[in-house]
């Protein structure tokens, strides 16, 4: 897409609605409450496919055959060790005390130059696609090593005859994980591969859009996944339910936060202006998984949608994804530290798709800001 437009253009506050560039990659349909994947729903493919299906998917722009998806899940088992250099610093990197995706920005910024990895301008788009598949493959090796490490135990090596999701829950703790565990947290994991132009997505366009190498481009949407206003939101939205303790607790609680400005994590989209759909499916994940922590959760959102209805009116606001991520995640044994590293493991794939896709393109992205300083002291 090129546009030559000449003057300044003003744009809303953190470019709402603002299109920037073209991508075949997928869309956030917010009205409708629905998203898709190339052309595929994405909810859909949440519940019928793997992980690696999808992942290859948004790297070559079709489903695999039988023969292929054996191929790239044999390519994957390889590419899940780690790297030497990289191991060997893992240690150093927990003891540092750094959080998990701390640890994760330190250990990709190594291994770029321990690998060469070269910028995206100067290699072909098979070179800048294998430095891709490696960096998604190993996200997982590393967070889950992390975490042990901090936790003074010995990292668990990955299984070759594990996809994704059933590796992550197996280096974590070093137990086979229950089937219903595996397919938890991969139909949550299909589901956050991509979503839109998120602000950690169009970060790693940015950095792409230079020509840097396509680690430079993750470790960046990683800093800006680490926000609690975008990635960092599961764990807060599952300690909301601690806080609140009580069904009889809820409609005060709400009050409270809504009386002190605070944002009650868990609920409301920038995007979806109906029901959140990675909520739905994941709702109903969690009644499938059932327990005290997901009946205690469905009532919360049920009063928390019907006090919000009652002290904002005229704004109709749901749960979404980080809400019942949480209590899924916490029902499969993953702990609150790791929820959004869990998610860090799916979007690696998105952010690698769209740098991949951004490389194609020959314009670095440089938008414009206004100075409203004083002015300046000409002589």
């Amino acid at each position: 897409m090129s546009t030559t437009i000449d003057g300044p253009i003003e744009a809303p506050a953190g470019l709402r609605n603002v299109i920037v560039t073209e991508t075949e990659l997928g869309d956030v349909r917010g009205a409708e409450g629905f998203y898709h994947y190339r052309q595929y729903p994405a909810i859909e493919l949440a519940k019928s496919r793997s992980f690696e299906e999808v992942w290859f998917l948004f790297f070559e722009g079709r489903l695999p055959g039988e023969a292929e998806e054996q191929r790239f899940a044999a390519e994957l088992a390889e590419l899940r060790v780690l790297p030497g250099p990289v191991r060997d610093a893992l240690p150093a990197i927990a003891a540092a005390g750094a959080n998990p995706l701390a640890g994760l920005r330190t250990a990709l910024s190594m291994l770029a130059p321990a690998l060469g990895m070269r910028p995206v301008l100067d290699i072909d788009q098979e070179q800048r696609t294998a430095d891709a598949m490696l960096i998604c493959a190993v996200t997982p090796t590393i967070l889950a090593a992390l975490h042990r490490l901090a936790n003074g135990n010995e990292p668990v090596e990955p299984r070759p005859d594990l996809g994704t999701a059933a590796n992550w829950l197996y280096m974590l703790d070093g137990a086979e994980p229950q089937r219903r565990y595996v397919e938890a947290i991969e139909s949550y994991l299909v589901a956050t591969i991509d979503h839109g132009f998120n602000a950690s997505t169009f970060t790693a366009r940015v950095v792409a859009s230079a020509g840097a190498d396509v680690a430079a481009g993750v470790v960046a949407a990683i800093s800006t996944f680490s926000g609690p206003r975008h990635g960092g939101a599961p764990d807060r939205a599952l300690a909301s339910l601690d806080e609140i303790g009580t069904p009889e607790r809820i409609r005060d609680w709400v009050r409270e936060q809504v009386g002190a400005g605070r944002r009650i994590m868990g609920f409301g989209h920038p995007v979806y202006r109906t029901e959140d759909p990675r909520a739905v499916m994941l709702r109903e994940i969690a009644e499938g998984l059932g327990g005290e922590i997901v009946d205690f959760a469905v009532e919360v959102e049920a009063q928390v949608v019907a006090a919000l209805a009652e002290l904002k009116p005229g704004r109709e606001v749901h749960t979404n994804v980080e809400f019942y991520a949480g209590v899924v995640m916490d029902r499969c044994g993953i702990p609150r530290s790791m929820f959004t590293p869990t998610f860090a493991v799916s979007r690696v794939v998105g952010w690698c798709a769209n740098i991949l896709e951004q490389s194609r393109e020959h314009a670095i992205i440089r938008p414009a800001a206004r100075y409203v300083g004083p002015p300046p002291d000409r002589a």
